[in-house]
């Protein structure tokens, strides 16, 4: 029997009140340094450091003050420093060392996979301000590529939840998600401005047990354009994602895209982590792997036609974003 479709569609917020015209902004080392509350120094000093370079107030292939600069803002010892740069080299930030001056080499703050699903919790861990616009909420029919990943027949009711994600206000990720009809309900009783879904559904009783993951390269549609602020066919970062229940029920299929330079993933694996890094041709494969991680293989296709992606498989880590 065909569904009526019952949308609720979130009118864009007012722009926020004009701002009194500022002065020229003084140099990084002429502020005042941060005050710690709690937890260890060099994660103040860290989560300085990444809020100024993912920012702009360090721009790319500018260098980083040098270790007793940085002791003398912070009050902080050489270790100190040191352990701070050190986690920002790690995590692709910055270049340099070995007798070379630290130099910012990405915008792009890596996110771990322990923190995979929580874009709010991935967010506030590197320093910066969560929000989000909606878009769109609506009570229709499912299809293509959602409906197979959700095991539904074409039509079957779902509800849909269109998202603009935002870092410290500015365009970050678009969120497309699709909920069975049972879950997504559940989210007409909320207001997706105010907060984290996957919060809401869990106080509710949702069952979001474990999650699959693929990563690849996608152009921006019209509705991406628009929202990023960025010309149409800009190259963006996607993530797709199949939620399941503890019964291995398919919950919701999610579809997040993101500008390249304010996102990056990284993955930490060990022997007893399922982890399968896939390589495979980019159309009817990519969709395969949804299904089987040995899909399309390397050497399937020419490289010319062949994208990097990772599956990722958790099931032991709840959604919670």
């Amino acid at each position: 029997m065909a569904q009526s479709s019952s949308p609720r569609t979130a009118p864009s917020p007012p722009s926020p009140p004009g701002q009194p015209s500022q002065t020229a902004q003084p140099s990084s080392a002429a502020q005042p340094p941060p005050q710690p509350s709690h937890g260890p120094l060099h994660q103040h000093v860290l989560g300085e450091l990444r809020r100024r370079i993912v920012s702009g107030t360090y721009a790319i292939g500018d260098s980083l003050p040098s270790e007793s600069s940085l002791c003398a803002e912070f009050s902080i010892s050489r270790g100190t420093a040191r352990q701070a740069l050190g986690t920002l080299r790690s995590e692709g930030l910055i270049g340099g060392g070995q007798g070379r001056p630290p130099v910012v080499r990405s915008r792009a703050v890596p996110q771990p996979f322990e923190t995979f699903l929580s874009f709010s919790r991935w967010a506030v861990g590197v320093g910066r301000v969560p929000g989000q616009r909606t878009v769109e909420v609506a009570r229709r029919g499912v299809h293509g590529v959602a409906a197979d990943a959700l095991g539904l027949e074409e039509g079957t009711p779902v509800v849909e939840v269109l998202r603009l994600r935002l870092l410290d206000g500015v365009p970050a990720m678009v969120e497309r998600d699709t909920f069975i009809e049972p879950v997504g309900r559940l989210i007409f009783e909320f207001d997706p401005d105010t907060g984290s879904i996957y919060d809401h559904l869990i106080s509710r009783g949702a069952d979001l047990h474990a999650a699959r993951h693929v990563i690849d390269a996608v152009a921006a549609d019209e509705t991406d354009a628009d929202l990023l602020e960025v010309p149409a066919g800009a190259p963006l970062l996607r993530e797709r994602r199949t939620t399941r229940n503890a019964a291995g029920v398919p919950v919701e299929y999610a579809d997040d895209r993101y500008l390249p330079e304010l996102a990056a993933f990284t993955i930490d694996n060990t022997q007893d982590t399922s982890l399968a890094m896939v390589r495979f041709p980019t159309a009817s494969a990519a969709a395969a792997s949804l299904v089987s991680p040995t899909a399309g293989r390397a050497g399937t296709a020419p490289v010319s036609d062949l994208t990097d992606v990772a599956t990722i498989t958790d099931p032991n880590q709840e959604p919670s974003a």
